[in-house]
Formats: structure tokens, sequence, C-alpha cells
């Protein structure tokens, strides 16, 4: 999945964060193209056109007391008009008719803290938990998963990898730098159950809980319709809405899609190249339902808006409609990268947070609004104390 000689997700040792470190290739040049002058280089290709300073005090560690009451910054990508709201505003914002898409992934707590028999510290992720890597005959057999991992000296195969709460994992063998395939001491019908008590959602790096706040990351690090679970990050757009917001939506004539998309590792994976045309996504799974797909089908023939909330419910229907066949039913997999340039096919309207400053996010809301427009705003949003990232406040695109 990883080109591994080029970067690894690992963990921050001190809290179990991901981060993305660069391994003794950093300086790798993949093409001639890599290899020109930056001069030769359009600016909106340029991986510095999409940087913005933040001051560190903006950046949200927890999130808002109440979900509904973050901001909720309007954007209107034809003028680059800006409107300061509230979240709990957004039905108010949308019209009988409109088609609003939720994607409800669910964050499954796969981040795990252990020591090897000797004390050294262990920290693991496990990779797509949801998926089986290899099905086992007897499904009653032990899991098995690739997981990422960091530890105080090597692993050898065959070592115990004892969690904090007396529960022993086996390192079975290394698949690669920081990657491993594990056994854990549950069969396949309970995997999930187990994360679930022994894991924690493995948070972005950025945020540093404060445990005074109380902050219960497993209900709030997930939006309120999560239900198939499969991410290892939350689709954080999400993250704003409430069940009240929903039914306001829906009386005021909106009507509410869900779809599928799970949040891979690749979401925590920056783009390394200063020409982002050579920037790959790692591949994400995404359902669309048979009854969602043909709904949609209608909806781009009467021209109804359709609204994406956030990056991963856009790149979920971009991928999947072909202007000739409509949208794909069905299990998919995409590794759409959206940046300026992009031609969108049938989303219209998009609700999103702030996102990192060159990051793959960040292009993808340029290529929707327009780069000037969404430097502009966050601009906008700095010098009105937004909170930005995951647990920051919201932006609408409209």
């Amino acid at each position: 999945m990883y080109s591994w000689l080029r970067r690894a997700l690992v963990f921050d040792s001190m809290a179990g964060r991901p981060q993305i470190i660069m391994d003794k290739y950093p300086n790798t040049v993949p093409s001639n193209l890599e290899r020109n002058d930056i001069a030769d280089i359009p600016p909106e290709f340029l991986l510095s056109t999409y940087s913005y300073d933040l001051a560190p005090e903006l950046i949200a560690h927890s999130p808002a007391e109440h979900r509904d009451q973050s901001k909720l910054l309007l954007i209107d990508r034809n003028t680059g008009e800006l409107e300061h709201r509230l979240f709990f505003e957004l039905p108010s914002l949308l019209t009988d008719g409109d088609v609003l898409v939720i994607n409800e992934t669910q964050v499954i707590p796969a981040s795990l803290k252990g020591k090897k028999t000797t004390g050294g510290a262990v920290q693991i992720l496990v990779l797509d938990p949801a998926s089986v890597e290899h099905p086992p005959d007897d499904p009653l057999a032990p899991a098995h998963r690739l997981c990422l991992f960091r530890a105080s000296g090597r692993i050898r195969a065959g070592s115990v990898i004892k969690l904090n709460d007396g529960v022993d994992l086996v390192f079975q063998k290394s698949v690669g730098p920081g990657k491993a395939l594990l056994t854990f001491p549950v069969s396949e019908l309970d995997f999930l159950n187990f994360l679930m008590k022994y894991g924690s959602p493995p948070l972005p790096p950025y945020i540093r809980q404060d445990p005074s706040l109380n902050v219960d990351a497993k209900k709030r690090y997930q939006t309120v319709y999560a239900r198939v679970p499969g991410s290892i990050a939350a689709p954080t757009a999400g993250l704003h809405f409430t069940d009240q917001t929903i039914l306001a939506l829906e009386k005021r004539g909106v009507k509410i899609l869900r779809i599928t998309l799970h949040v891979g590792p690749g979401t925590f994976i920056p783009i390394r190249r200063r020409d982002i045309r050579l920037h790959k996504m790692e591949p994400e799974s995404y359902c669309i339902p048979d009854s969602a797909a043909d709904f949609l089908d209608e909806c781009v023939q009467s021209q109804r808006r359709i609204i994406a909330v956030g990056s991963t419910c856009l790149r979920a229907l971009e991928a999947s409609y072909n202007p000739d066949k409509g949208f794909t039913k069905g299990l998919q997999t995409t590794d759409l990268f959206v940046s300026p340039g992009y031609k969108f096919k049938v989303v219209k309207g998009m609700v999103t947070n702030f996102h990192l400053p060159e990051s793959t996010l960040l292009t993808l809301v340029c290529a929707f609004a327009g780069t000037e427009t969404i430097l502009n705003a966050y601009k906008m949003a700095i010098l009105n104390n937004y909170r930005f990232y995951s647990y920051g406040d919201s932006c609408f695109i409209l």
C-alpha cells in the first residue's frame, strides 16, 4: 500500500498519535518532471502555493462543547464573498430539493499501546481494521492483521507484545519498514469488539489532548450518524452535525443521502513533491448503495444541487460518476486526487473543515472554490479566530 522507501506512518512515543516521517531516502527523485527548475512549475501546481501561516493557538485540540455551535464560514465559490455564521444555521442556507450527502463510516479505535517482554514501548496502528487481509479457513481461528508499528529496538518474529491490559499479541513477521503482520488473541468474529475494548482512536498528531477536559474521543471523534465500521480517521466535516441539525434539514425539504467511504492511512500522508501533479493518493474503499446511485442519477438529470459533506463524500461522488453510465453502484475503490484543474462533474457545494497547509485536502477545496478565494477565506478565518483542523470550525462552499 505504501511506498515504504519514501515514508512510514509512525506514532508519537509520548501520546500514541500518528505521524509521518521520512526515511533515509528523502531526496529520491522519481521523474524528470521533478528535476525541472521550480520556475518551470505553473503556480497552480506548485506545492508552496497551498501554504499559509497559522498561529498555534488556533489549532483545535478539543471539539466545541456543542457540536453545532462551531463557527461556519459561508463561501460563495462564484463571487468569493464571505459570511460568518454558526453551524446550526446550515439548514437555513439550503433549500427544498437540495441533496446533502453524508458519509456513514465509523472510526474504529485501531490504535494500541503495548510493551515488549523486555519492557520497551510499542505503538501499533491496525490497518484496514474492518477488512480481513488473509481470511482464515476457520472463522474461530485467531485474527491476523497488517499493522503499522513503532518500537524501541528490533522485534523478532514470534515475539510477544503485551498490551497495557495484560493481553498478548504475537509479532508474526515484518513486511516492510514500520509494517508487520500481527496475530491477535481473538477470532475474526470478535476482532472489532476487541479493538473497541482495548484500542483508542488514532487522533491526528496536531491534537494534544488535555485530560482535564474529559473529552471522550471514542464519541467525539465520531459523527452522530456513523454506522459502518471501517475508518481509522473521522470524516471531520460531519463532526458538527447533531440529530437536531439533521431533523431541521429534513424539515426544510433537504434530502439526506447516506454513502460510505472508509478513511485509510493515506489521509495522513502529506504531499512530498513540490510539483503536486506527482502526488499519488492511496486507494480507499467506498460504497454507494443501489438505491442511492439511482436517486443520484435522477438528481443529475433534474439538476438538483448535490452537496457533499466533506472531502470523502466529494471524492466518492466524483469518482463514481460517469457521464455516459451514471453512478457506479456498490463497493468500489478510488485514488482520486483532486487539485486545481479538476473538472467537477456532479458536486455543487460542500461542507468542510479548515485544512492543513500543503495538504491534499487544501488542494481539493482550492480546486472546488478557487485558490485565491480559499486562501482569502482562510485569512479571514484567522483574523476572526476560527479554530482549525479536525476538531475545529467549518466552512460551507456553495
